[in-house]
């Protein structure tokens, strides 16, 4: 059944009348008649009765008709909702970050972007990086702030938007607690509370453990910093993580590392191939010249 086909349904079940219908329609009676009869005929009943040179809905077409005009709606607000979706001035951009970026870095962003484009709506989503490139890859979102994946996906586009330093954090009766920076290898047999397998952050944690000479001791795993922050605090264990916004427990201590380097790099990612809309676009090159003036 073609959409021309439920057009010209609807507007001979509105004139009830045959020629009138192909004259608005502008199209011939013949050529209409026939597009009902093909559609009778897929769906096996007839929905007109013939009454003279009129005809009518019988109880089929008017139950069809009901249908008809709910598709036709929900089509018409498709289109408007794509319009306002585009609409570079007033769109929506679905946006994914990282759970420690969610405290300070994303509303900071979208305040500073929402000051020239405040009618721009967005739709946000805190996840981990591998669950980020998977809702990218299904295009449940149109941009996403993450960690550097370790293997490089061939249709996702990656770029770099700034290092974040990664520190050693200790409960504040620890015997680190009162030096200002300690090597990575000096914490090799302390319990770590770290992120579960899978967590970008993990896998940078574990790489820069066994560029220290040693596989952690992982003793709990948490999903987000501040969970892994109360833990330490706690006296669970010792943390490597980002200095995030928050941390402030009197409990906690922060320890530089004087090597090896510890940070891991955040970037933005899309899709090569994919559609961006405008407002997406334009938030992305916000994003990037937001950090490259940040440098």
């Amino acid at each position: 059944m073609e959409w021309q086909q439920l057009e010209y349904f609807q507007t001979v079940a509105r004139m009830e009348h045959m020629t009138r219908a192909a004259q608005f329609l502008s199209v011939s009676q013949s050529a209409l008649s026939r597009s009902i009869s093909r559609m009778e005929e897929e769906l096996g009943v007839p929905l007109f009765d013939r009454v003279g040179r009129s005809i009518k809905l019988n109880r089929y077409g008017e139950l069809f008709l009901r249908r008809v005009h709910r598709i036709m709606k929900e089509y018409e607000e498709g289109k408007h909702e794509i319009r306002n979706m585009l609409d570079e001035e007033a769109g929506e951009v679905m946006l994914g970050f990282l759970h420690t970026l969610g405290s300070h870095l994303i509303p900071d962003l979208i305040v500073t972007f929402r000051a020239s484009y405040p009618n721009i709506r967005f739709q946000l989503n805190q996840s981990n990086t591998a669950s980020l490139l998977q809702q990218l890859i299904q295009g449940s979102i149109d941009l996403c702030l993450l960690s550097s994946p370790d293997e490089a996906n061939p249709s996702v586009e990656w770029k770099k938007l700034w290092s974040e330093e990664l520190f050693i954090f200790v409960p504040a009766h620890h015997p680190l607690a009162n030096r200002g920076s300690v090597s990575l290898e000096e914490i090799a047999d302390e319990p770590m509370v770290s992120f579960k397998k899978g967590y970008g952050l993990r896998n940078v944690i574990d790489r820069l453990c066994m560029e220290a000479g040693f596989a952690p001791k992982i003793a709990f795993e948490g999903e987000e910093v501040p969970t892994v922050a109360g833990l330490v605090a706690a006296g669970l264990g010792v943390a490597l993580i980002p200095d995030v916004k928050g941390l402030t427990d009197r409990k906690l201590v922060k320890l530089s590392v004087s090597s090896p380097e510890c940070y891991r790099i955040i970037g933005a990612a899309w899709m090569k191939e994919r559609y961006l809309s405008p407002p997406a676009e334009r938030f992305l090159q916000f994003v990037m010249h937001y950090f490259e003036n940040a440098d």
